[in-house]
Order: structure tokens, then C-alpha cells, then sequence
């Protein structure tokens, strides 16, 4: 037989944006806790509201499974006496497993316990595995209240906690667990009995709480698009708001507010901004993608009053309207430009000037990551302006006032300036991307801007000693790598990290020769794992073949997929093996250098002449990025390379032939590592 289980958890109202990971922590550490028990079970959901979290679990077994181990003990000659009868060692042995030392097996030469563990009731189990099921819970941030001396997110009002229809006994922060659940705080009469596990939904229900969250969320995304098409237009829903909103509302009601018409003069984002971010509303727009005067926002309440609830949502946005409005008009008494000269009293970070001075570093750089991708004149032009402009909006009051707005608002201000449409843009993306799944910069001059700007931010960061290190990223150098990486292979651009990272280093005065070889191995390093989270759907030893080298963030992912597809055909395993034999003893030369007038066997005229022919064809493929051509060609080396093993003795006597001979193969190695490491590759 099995019952349902029910784990109800009442607290104050939990932060919205933690409770989708309370949810997940809840639901997994109950799945583990059951098996740890060895109690079977069938479905698990968790439910939840800014309220409440619980577990549902339906068919939760009555008993534990019976288990039967074999433990092993002393050898034979130890747990028996010459007579036959049990040493100490044997009966300790078997003290200690509680068994007789008669029921002692022996097998293998040792002596076993068989143990058989009666399963117990989970009833008895419950109290225990659910307490510890609310105190394993961990959170961002925890509360203590009262003389406690007990943390969690918010404090305990209630717990239920109900095995079938009978209560598991049990107590947590003063909190006794029981039956008695509380309904919605202004549309119920208060608390409610939940009879069993398998009616808490509907108990919910009944008094005004919609606790599953999936029905929650298509309620609140039905009301929201009807209100819209009520008023002629298309609610913007986004998933992280709506997100939100679901874990603010036990009980949704969407309804529409409006706003007047003179704030549509504004920037749209100046206006969705404080709409959306600031007041979890939704925006509303026409057929055109215009914005219209409207916003639709969710009450955690029913349909009563909502013109009063009306009311008091459009004068608080109609204050936030206002001072965007007046923050829009003040900054427009000066062009971007002008707002530029205040970045000189903006600290970048300690010891690496003003905002102004990182600025003018990014001119430069853009122009020289201009010249290195061959960008056409116009472009170069582009770049360069939006680089000077790029950080002159943070300055500004709308920024300073709506920080989500930096890059936006400057893109704004530029065009209302009559900056070009392509410096205006470039202002924008060179911030991108600002969150993950957010998109890459679409001009050439929003990617050299931004490229310039993350190199920056690296470089001038780690010449402070302040390299990311275990979960601490404060500067989000993280974040601004993996943008740089997914950014260039996006693109398909070609560019040298170490080029860059070279010029960035002059610009800082960064001169000392051991601390500019020891930052572009840092950097190196730093996009070298960046690479590997971007690449984590290739095969792990792939990807460990082609990271030696990371100067072109595009060539690596060209290369991981050439080496995908080379490792998969019928002749990769023979290339290989071939390329492995050169690397192993190509460690042992002194230098690549080759003497052709010392080879004395035919097989080592051939494997040069191939050698040479190979890199002649190389350059050509891998100046046009055909990294699957260049496979192609370096598998050509590889009857060569066998003959060679095969008829020539590379550590001869003379150690003139000697270090030619592995000077060849050094050569030879350089060549292939070109593509890969092929001593990484898994056969």
C-alpha cells in the first residue's frame, strides 16, 4: 500500500526571484532523501507561492524496503582456531554485525555477515525526513526572528504536513505541524483545514490561493493578453517578468492603467524602463510595434475595487513618467559630447583613472582592432566616434536615475544629437551582451567598440592583481570574456587576443617585460576556459586538443569542429597514432632545425619532402580557415611518418644524425600542433 505525502512550508512572503530555485532545491533534495531511505515513490511536485512552498508526493510506500547485505570480516585462519571454534576476532566480528558466530559465512577465504535489515514504517521515518527537509533548505540570504537560534529566508507561520490524511508529528522554530493552512490574506476568512495530501489544491483553491504555479502563470498570461486585445493592442510579455510576477500573487487579477500621451515623446525604453523594471507593469503596443498609452499589471486580489487599484498604479507611474520626463529634458540642454567632459570626474576603478581616461584609451583601441580585422574606412570612422561617445551617457540624469538605460539612452541622445545612425547603434551594442541569452552586437562598429571595451576592462583589471577567483567575480570579467568569445565566433571574425592585449598594455603603460608576458598568459588562460564552457557540446579530449592555442577565439571553434568530424572517420585512428609517435620523441630535440645534407636514409628524404609540401598547403588552408582541408593535408604525413619509424633509428650514435632526426620530427610536431594537440584525442 501507498499514500500520498503533503509538505506544506507558511512564511512570510518570500523575495519573488528566489522562489523558482527554493522549488527545485525542495523537489530534489526530497527525490534523494526517499532513496537514501529506501522508501519507493511515484510522482514529486513542488507548489508554490510567496507564501507557501510545498511538496506533493503521491504514492509514497508505507514501508521501508527490506535490504539484506553481506559484510566481510577476517580471513579464515584468523576468525578460526585450529580446532574449528571462533577466535575473538570472530566473535567481535560478529558482536559487532549482531549475528551469532555460528551464522557466519565463510567464502573466498574470509568470513561474511548476511545482515537482513527489516524495513521500517515510513510513518516513523517522516517526522525526521521532513523536518530535515525545511532546515536543509539554503538560501541567498536568511532571517532570524524572536530569541531563535534558527535561519531561514523568512519566518515560519505555519507547517502542514500530512501522510495520507494523518499528520506527521514534528516541530520546527516553535512551529507544531499539523492540518490547518491559511488562505488568501484578503480574500479568504483566514485559516482552512486541508483534510489529506491529495485534496490540498483544491482546498487552496477554495480559499482564494491558486498554489500550483504552472496554473498560476497561464491564468496570468490569459488575463494579460485578453485585457490587451480589449484595448486594441499586444501585451510585450517577457519570461523573466512574468517569472516575476507569478511568485507575487497568490490569486491574479490583470488590469489595464493608462498614462498620458506626452510621455510617448520620450525614448520608448525611457518609458517601458520604469514601466517594467521598476514597477513590474506590462507594456502595451499597437499592430504598428508602437507603444501605446497603456500598461497592464497584475493585483494579487480579485476583481473588486479595480478602478481604485487603477487609480493608485497610474499616479505612481505617472511620478515615475515625470522625473523621466524632466531627467530627458535636462540632459537635452547639452549634446552627448558635451556630457563627455563629466566622465573626468568618474572613477573607472582605483588606480586606473577616470571613465574619461578609459574613454580615450578606447578610441585607440578600437582604432587598432579596426586596422587588425581590415574594417573599411567608414567603419573605422564609426568606431572610433562611438568609442569617445560611448560612455558619456553614464553621466547623464536619466542614466543616473535608470541605470538599466546606459548605452540606450546614449544611443538615443546620439541620434537626437545627429551623430550617424551606425555610431548611434554602436553606442548600444557595445555593452552587449548585457545578461546572459541577451544578443551579440550586430554592426561591425558595435563589435570593435565592444571588443575594445571588454579587452579594456580585462586587462586594466588583472594588471590589479583582481583575476576572478573561485565564485568572486565583482568587476564581471567572467561575463565580458564569454561575451568577447560567443561575440567573434558569432561573427566569424578573425582577431589576435594577443595583439590586442599587447596594444591595451601600452595604453596602460603597462612596460615591465615580465608583467606583459605574464598578462597575456593570464588573459590567455582566462579565454581558455571561457572557450570551454562555449564549447562544452564537443567532446571533452577534442576540446583539450585545439585549447593550446587561443590567439583567434574563431579559429578554435573551427578547429574543435574540423577535429569533431576528422576523429569520427575510418583513417583517424592510424593519423593519429602516427601523429602521437612524432610528438612523443619530438619532445626529446633541442630545436626544429634541419640539416638536409645529413640524411642518410631514403625514408627521411621523404618524410622532409612531405614535411615541406604539407606546410606549403597549410599556410594556404589555414589563412582561409579551412581547418578540415588542413586535417586532410596533415593526414598525408602520416605513411611518411610511419615508413620513417619504421626504417630509420632516430637516436643513432652519431648526435649530429641524432638531433637532426628528431629535428625533423620537432618540425614536423610544430606543423601538426598547428591544427591540434592530437596526443589529447581518446582513441
Amino acid at each position: 500500500m501507498s499514500k500520498d505525502l503533503l509538505l506544506e512550508i507558511g512564511t512570510e512572503e518570500v523575495p519573488a526571484h528566489v522562489m523558482p530555485g527554493i522549488l527545485a532545491q525542495l523537489k530534489e533534495n526530497a527525490r534523494q532523501a526517499f532513496q537514501d531511505n529506501r522508501i519507493a515513490f511515484g510522482s514529486v511536485r513542488t507548489l508554490g507561492t510567496p507564501r507557501r512552498t510545498a511538496l506533493l508526493v503521491k504514492d509514497l510506500a508505507e514501508k521501508q524496503a527490506d535490504v539484506s547485505s553481506e559484510n566481510r570480516g577476517p580471513s579464515v585462519q584468523i576468525a578460526f582456531d585450529a580446532d574449528g571454534n571462533p577466535t575473538k576476532a570472530a566473535q567481535g566480528f560478529a558482536r559487532g554485525q549482531h549475528v551469532a558466530p555460528q551464522d557466519l559465512v565463510v567464502k573466498d577465504g574470509y568470513v561474511y555477515a548476511v545482515v537482513h535489515e527489516k524495513g521500517r514504517e515510513t510513518a516513523d521515518l517522516l517526522r525526521d525526513i521532513l523536518k530535515e527537509l525545511i532546515c536543509g533548505l539554503t538560501f541567498p540570504n536568511n532571517m532570524r526572528w524572536a530569541d531563535l537560534d534558527f535561519k531561514f529566508i523568512r519566518p515560519l507561520r505555519w507547517i502542514v504536513a500530512l501522510y495520507g490524511g494523518e499528520i506527521v508529528p514534528f516541530e520546527v522554530a516553535e512551529v507544531r505541524s499539523g492540518r490547518i493552512s491559511r488562505g488568501h490574506r484578503f480574500l479568504s476568512s483566514g485559516d482552512f483545514e486541508i483534510a489529506d495530501a491529495g485534496s490540498y489544491e483544491a482546498a487552496c483553491e477554495e480559499h482564494s490561493v491558486i498554489v500550483d504555479p504552472d496554473k498560476r502563470k497561464a491564468m496570468i498570461r490569459e488575463q494579460i493578453e485578453a485585457v490587451a486585445r480589449e484595448h486594441g493592442g499586444t501585451a510585450e510579455i517577457t519570461e523573466d517578468l512574468l517569472e516575476e510576477v507569478l511568485y507575487l500573487v497568490e490569486y491574479p487579477t490583470a488590469l489595464c492603467g493608462r498614462f498620458e500621451e506626452k510621455y510617448l515623446k520620450l525614448p520608448p525604453e525611457a518609458v517601458i524602463t520604469p514601466m517594467r523594471d521598476h514597477q513590474r507593469y506590462f507594456p502595451v503596443k499597437a499592430a504598428d510595434g508602437s507603444l501605446m498609452p497603456l500598461f497592464i499589471t497584475v493585483r494579487n486580489g480579485g476583481k473588486e475595487y479595480l478602478e481604485t487599484v487603477q487609480h493608485g498604479n497610474e499616479r505612481v507611474l505617472r511620478a515615475r513618467l515625470a522625473d523621466a520626463q524632466f531627467f530627458f529634458d535636462e540632459d537635452r540642454k547639452k549634446s552627448l559630447e558635451e556630457h563627455r567632459e563629466k566622465l573626468k570626474t568618474v572613477v573607472f576603478q582605483q588606480g586606473l583613472g577616470t571613465m574619461y581616461d578609459k574613454s580615450e584609451r578606447l578610441m585607440q583601441l578600437a582604432d587598432f582592432i579596426a586596422d587588425e580585422i581590415g574594417a573599411d574606412e567608414k567603419t573605422h570612422k564609426h568606431a572610433k566616434r562611438a568609442a569617445l561617445l560611448c560612455k558619456a551617457d553614464l553621466v547623464t540624469g536619466m542614466v543616473q536615475e535608470f541605470t538599466e538605460l546606459q548605452g540606450i539612452m546614449g544611443r538615443e541622445y546620439a541620434k537626437l544629437d545627429g551623430e550617424c545612425e551606425k555610431v548611434a547603434i554602436a553606442i548600444d551594442e557595445h555593452y552587449m551582451p548585457r545578461f546572459a541569452g541577451d544578443s551579440q552586437p550586430q554592426s561591425d562598429a558595435g563589435r570593435i567598440v565592444s571588443a575594445a571595451d571588454k579587452i579594456d576592462t580585462i586587462v586594466g583589471t588583472f594588471s590589479r592583481g583582481k583575476i576572478p577567483t573561485g565564485s568572486q567575480d565583482p568587476f564581471a570579467l567572467r561575463r565580458q570574456a564569454l561575451g568577447l568569445v560567443n561575440m567573434m565566433i558569432e561573427a566569424g571574425q578573425t582577431l589576435s587576443m594577443s595583439k590586442v592585449v599587447e596594444k591595451s598594455m601600452d595604453l596602460y603603460g603597462i612596460m615591465d617585460g615580465n608583467a606583459r608576458a605574464k598578462m597575456q598568459s593570464d588573459v590567455a588562460d582566462f579565454m581558455r576556459l571561457r572557450l570551454k564552457n562555449v564549447l562544452e557540446h564537443v567532446r571533452y579530449d577534442v576540446v583539450d586538443a585545439v585549447l593550446e592555442n587561443v590567439d583567434d577565439l574563431y579559429a578554435v571553434s573551427l578547429r574543435a569542429e574540423a577535429v569533431s568530424r576528422f576523429v569520427t572517420t575510418k583513417d583517424a585512428a592510424a593519423n593519429i597514432q602516427a601523429f602521437v609517435r612524432v610528438a612523443n620523441l619530438a619532445r626529446k630535440a633541442g630545436s626544429a632545425d634541419v640539416d638536409v645534407s645529413l640524411f642518410t636514409a631514403e625514408e627521411e628524404k621523404s618524410l622532409y619532402q612531405a614535411y615541406t609540401s604539407t606546410a606549403s598547403a597549410l599556410e594556404s588552408l589555414i589563412a582561409g580557415q579551412d581547418y578540415t582541408g588542413a586535417i586532410d593535408a596533415l593526414s598525408e604525413l602520416s605513411r611518411p611518418i610511419d615508413a620513417f619509424f619504421d626504417g630509420v633509428m632516430v637516436m643513432d650514435k652519431d648526435e649530429k644524425i641524432k638531433a637532426n632526426r628528431l629535428g625533423l620530427l620537432r618540425a614536423t610536431d610544430l606543423l601538426i600542433g598547428r591544427v591540434a594537440d592530437f596526443t589529447k584525442i581518446v582513441l
